[in-house]
């Protein structure tokens, strides 16, 4: 008597059908809220970024001072996101596993991580100080805010200075960041990437 193609085997897996990764099956997706906030984040990075880099390339006076507007809101929204998510992560509590991994890779992980948030703080509020030192004011959703610091000529040189340079720093992390997330995917195959992925509505 012939086996069934289809017959199940020990540990579940079907004849003729390759079985799915332990690591792919065993880790649950991250909450959808952290899942949300996460790629609203990464979307404000990128469009604050496109509009200091398009205003670069451009001579017009109204539309560079558009875009530097609009980057100065894209930045503080990444500052405002960052502070939802700490609070919506304080109430969560214990996040579901992220399976078993070498202690070099958790340690590794956990100081990209740790530096990634540092920066996401750390360059707006530069940029709202480097706004203050020049003496203009900072607006979000039409309410301005207060200055940081009181108008300066060389302190603003040295604000957009550290600016810069941390820009320079967050671009070289997030590429990190990215290409430990694409080596999880496609080396690892342990479902790490899936954990943060949006998930498709049915």
């Amino acid at each position: 008597m012939g086996l069934n193609p289809l017959t199940p085997l020990k540990g579940g897996a079907l004849r003729g059908k390759p079985a799915r990764s332990s690591g792919q099956a065993a880790l649950t997706p991250l909450p959808r809220r952290l899942r949300v906030l996460h790629w609203l984040t990464v979307i404000c990075v990128v469009v604050a970024a496109a509009f200091i880099l398009t205003r670069d390339e451009l001579d017009g006076r109204n539309v560079r001072l558009w875009l530097l507007e609009g980057h100065r809101h894209f930045g503080l929204f990444v500052l405002a996101l960052f502070v939802v998510r700490v609070f919506v992560r304080l109430r969560m509590g214990r996040l579901p596993p992220s399976g078993e991994h070498p202690w070099p890779v958790r340690v590794a992980a956990g100081l990209t991580h740790i530096a990634l948030y540092a920066l996401l703080v750390t360059l707006p509020l530069l940029g709202w100080a480097l706004t203050s030192a020049q003496g203009k004011p900072a607006h979000l959703f039409g309410a301005t805010l207060p200055n940081l610091v009181a108008p300066d000529e060389d302190l603003a040189d040295t604000l957009q200075t550290w600016h810069l340079n941390a820009a320079w720093v967050l671009l070289g992390i997030v590429c990190l960041h990215i290409a430990a997330a694409l080596w999880h995917h496609f080396v690892m195959r342990d479902g790490v990437l899936r954990r943060m992925w949006p998930k498709r509505r049915r």
